[in-house]
């Protein structure tokens, strides 16, 4: 997105408004008429997905056409020449990451595998959530860190931006199923690698890709994702160790083991891309 010149704070503070504002009804339209059409259940992770990104589409392609004259692309997803390496090097550390921790845990026996009831067609149900998923991960980038979230990062600066943001970010999962303090923490050190993967970039597809590629490895290895059990292959990981280590019924993302493995993509994101100045 080319820079226009900087607004005022009221200007900032109208922007950011009438972008939460429009996400925010679209998200509850959105949301109530999917829940009219599919029903609640085991639709609830398909609902939050895709009635998320209609909120963010929506609110990013008004906000950016009123005040910028631009596009939806020009929000950090233009096609460029580093798009496609930025977004599957970002799902693969996450995914690695996921992986490293959930095949480690079986390996040492903190945890096994056991079947469940799940989909008759595994393989095309891992195919359908995958695709959700996917919708889910850039929905929930374009929505916190979209147009509003570059304004703010242009106007106040990284730092001032990026930890609010992340907190919002992490509040906003507090009503998941299951949700714990550590969970919340997670999640806003989630939201801060996510908003320093854009920063460093200054694109979505890294943090996309990160978001996906985590998003993604959960299901696959039977754990639930942030409160969502989805069972899509027939077999899930139960633990031995604690819900510490676990993240219990929420998931990984409850547990320690996910808070160290933020910590490492943060380093892995600043050792592997090099700023990109803004344009």
């Amino acid at each position: 997105m080319t820079p226009s010149p900087p607004p005022s704070k009221l200007g900032i503070a109208l922007r950011v408004g009438l972008y939460a504002l429009i996400g925010w009804l679209t998200l509850v339209i959105s949301a109530t008429l999917m829940v009219w059409i599919l029903g609640r259940r085991d639709t609830l992770f398909v609902i939050a997905a895709l009635s998320g990104f209609a909120a963010a589409a929506v609110a990013n392609a008004i906000v950016v056409r009123i005040y910028e004259r631009g596009r939806l692309s020009d929000l950090g997803l233009g096609w460029t020449s580093t798009a496609l390496r930025e977004f599957l090097t970002g799902a693969g550390l996450a995914a690695g990451a996921a992986t490293l921790i959930l095949a480690g845990s079986w390996a040492v026996r903190a945890a096994h595998f056991e079947r469940v009831p799940g989909s008759e067609h595994p393989w095309s149900s891992l195919i359908f959530v995958s695709i959700v998923l996917l919708f889910g991960a850039a929905g929930e980038e374009m929505l916190f860190h979209g147009y509003a979230f570059q304004l703010l990062i242009r106007s106040l600066g990284a730092f001032a931006t990026i930890l609010p943001v992340s907190i919002i970010f992490g509040l906003a999962h507090l009503g998941n199923q299951n949700s714990s303090k550590l969970a919340i923490f997670n999640t806003i050190l989630w939201g801060i690698l996510l908003g320093y993967a854009y920063w460093r970039t200054r694109a979505l597809w890294l943090p996309i890709g990160l978001h996906f590629g985590w998003n993604f490895a959960l299901p696959l290895f039977g754990v639930n994702l942030s409160g969502f059990t989805m069972n899509v292959m027939g077999y899930a990981l139960r633990w031995r160790a604690g819900d510490l280590w676990s993240g219990g019924d929420y998931g990984l993302e409850g547990s320690v083991l996910t808070t160290a493995v933020v910590v490492v993509l943060f380093f892995a994101v600043h050792r592997v891309f090099p700023e990109r100045l803004q344009e």
